[in-house]
């Protein structure tokens, strides 16, 4: 695959405009797709073509899947495989079950498609900044085949095992990511509750065993996703008759962490 490949997007919100952005700034050809025609508009702006359909997206070379939900990775990938040119990739960008990629899977194979689970981390601003790690599932082959439209949007690739590690691994990442932010917020709160100014403490720990890229970047996240990501956890863990009692306590704490009261926490005047 040449460096001037065609690439089909399709889902274009905070995590999908930006790739976008990424692939046409490095001279793939770009075509994207999403239901919101305002959106579209803007990132053809920015060199892409647009298509018409999802189906529109079957004849590119790689297709990125980075829609909402379970149901809209089947329904957009259905229509893209309706059109899909055989011997081309469709890679489910979605947080979904792994139970979701083995049946766009099955739906593939018939038309020659190779299908990869590549679950995004590194968040919004990962994706601007064209420095998302991408979690895949899937024949290895396969990735190093399509590894040329992955660069110019990601910092890390990593190759995790069959179809659907990909979202295994997303899952374990959202689980560590989602429970040390309630308790760096809680531990913060006491702090502060204390008389010790959280941004102090904030650069003495990150100079210690609790430093983290979360502990640093807090005030910088969103919130947005945790109920969608914790469901897919507590789905996954059921399936193999596993208790998730840290998952638990998270979605109840998440539910009184926003990012007003995280800025509010390291920024605005201590209360004592």
């Amino acid at each position: 695959m040449s460096d001037h490949g065609s690439v089909g997007v399709a889902g274009l919100g905070a995590m999908g405009a930006p790739i976008a952005r990424h692939l046409a700034g490095a001279g793939w050809d770009t075509v994207v797709f999403d239901r919101n025609r305002s959106t579209v508009d803007e990132v053809v702006g920015a060199g892409t073509r647009a298509a018409g359909s999802a189906a529109e997206l079957g004849g590119c070379d790689v297709v990125l899947v980075i829609v909402p939900s379970d149901e809209d990775v089947l329904e957009v990938s259905a229509a893209v495989l309706t059109t899909a040119k055989r011997g081309s990739a469709l890679l489910i960008c979605s947080s979904v079950t792994p139970e979701t990629s083995r049946r766009v899977e099955a739906e593939a194979e018939g038309a020659g498609v190779a299908v990869l689970d590549a679950a995004l981390t590194g968040g919004v601003r990962g994706a601007e900044n064209g420095e998302i790690v991408l979690l895949v599932g899937g024949e290895e082959a396969v990735l190093d085949r399509v590894r040329p439209a992955l660069q110019p949007w990601t910092k890390a690739v990593h190759h995790l095992g069959p179809l659907g590690s990909g979202q295994v691994g997303k899952t374990v990442n959202n689980l560590c990511h989602w429970g040390q932010i309630t308790a760096i917020v809680e531990a913060m709160r006491l702090g502060r509750s204390l008389g010790v100014e959280p941004a102090k403490l904030r650069r003495a720990l990150l100079d210690g065993v609790a430093a983290s890229a979360t502990l640093a970047q807090l005030e910088l996240m969103r919130f947005t996703w945790y109920r969608k990501d914790l469901a897919n956890a507590f789905r996954m863990a059921d399936g193999v008759g596993q208790d998730l009692p840290v998952a638990h306590t998270a979605r109840e704490v998440m539910e009184g962490i926003t990012v007003a009261g995280v800025a509010e926490l390291f920024e605005g005047p201590a209360s004592y």
